[in-house]
């Protein structure tokens, strides 16, 4: 029994001893000097790595252009999108319960203000339509800001919220915006043939081998500009910080008569003769999908 409680004695100062020498000042087993030779080698290692890597930072940032991506990966056709989202992309009120669609309004009028047509006659220029607007730099000498073309609210007429403040949802006849994802360079079109919108029923599964659309819900449609087209001389995009005013164009839709108290899967898609059609694989690529369903009560 002595013996044990010796040996744990003995483990004990061995321990402590270990931790700090007293007779040779050892810290761990190591000296003052041996420490500090150890903590100047890692210093001045780590010193050299943050070094390296500064250095190999600054050599990339001076291939970077702060106007023009230096490399440029895309899809072939820009993804697309709706105003207003709503949740998920499902939109669904009822026309008898305000609260129900005051949102979405709120949504497109918070949208919409830059659209404004005493805003884009101050900040944009009036351009020539069915032309690309090209502004090219003069060789070293950058062509920025670079200006950008109007796109007044009042274009998109019923579902500007100018004449209808409500955009049709208090009527059950609701205005869907549809926008282009922004590409600095796409020329999304040519022979002054614009892209345009087209919407119709989606078709979606419904078992195995059963295939279903609600083309005899949607109803009619109406399109904002006519024939829903994203017209050329909004384009090129140059990008954010070259383009500080760009205001991207808009093709409204609206349903003049869908079916009632039903869910309706539309899709909507971009055509142009120059971007490819939209791929399976990618839901957003030329097209953009969403539910729609209008209560009346």
């Amino acid at each position: 029994m002595s013996g044990s409680k010796e040996d744990d004695r003995k483990g004990s100062s061995e321990w402590r001893e270990f931790f700090w020498n007293p007779r040779t000042h050892e810290l761990l087993g190591r000296t003052a000097a041996s420490w500090g030779l150890i903590l100047l080698f890692y210093l001045i290692f780590y010193l050299c790595l943050a070094g390296m890597f500064a250095f190999t930072m600054y050599i990339m940032l001076l291939t970077l252009d702060d106007y023009k991506p230096t490399w440029q990966d895309r899809l072939a056709t820009p993804g697309m999108m709706i105003r207003p989202k709503g949740n998920q992309l499902e939109i669904t009120f009822s026309t008898s319960d305000t609260e129900s669609w005051d949102g979405f309004v709120h949504n497109l009028n918070s949208f919409l203000s830059p659209y404004n047509d005493s805003y884009q006659v101050q900040t944009n220029d009036e351009c020539t339509p069915d032309e690309y607007f090209i502004q090219e730099d003069s060789g070293e000498v950058r062509n920025n800001p670079k200006r950008s073309c109007q796109f007044n609210r009042t274009i998109l007429e019923e579902c500007s919220g100018v004449w209808d403040r409500f955009y049709g949802y208090d009527k059950g006849q609701p205005c869907i915006l549809i926008k282009l994802n922004r590409v600095i360079g796409m020329l999304p079109g040519k022979d002054r043939q614009s892209p345009y919108v087209t919407c119709a029923a989606k078709r979606y599964r419904v078992g195995e081998n059963e295939w279903r659309e609600d083309s005899d819900k949607i109803g009619l449609l109406a399109y904002y500009p006519p024939n829903g087209t994203f017209n050329l001389m909004y384009y090129p995009y140059y990008g954010k910080k070259a383009q500080v005013n760009y205001t991207q164009p808009l093709v409204a839709v609206k349903f003049l008569n869908a079916s009632l108290n039903t869910d309706i899967n539309v899709e909507c898609k971009v055509t142009s003769n120059t971007l490819a059609a939209g791929s399976d694989r990618d839901k957003f690529a030329g097209r953009v999908s969403f539910k729609l369903r209008i209560n009346d009560k």
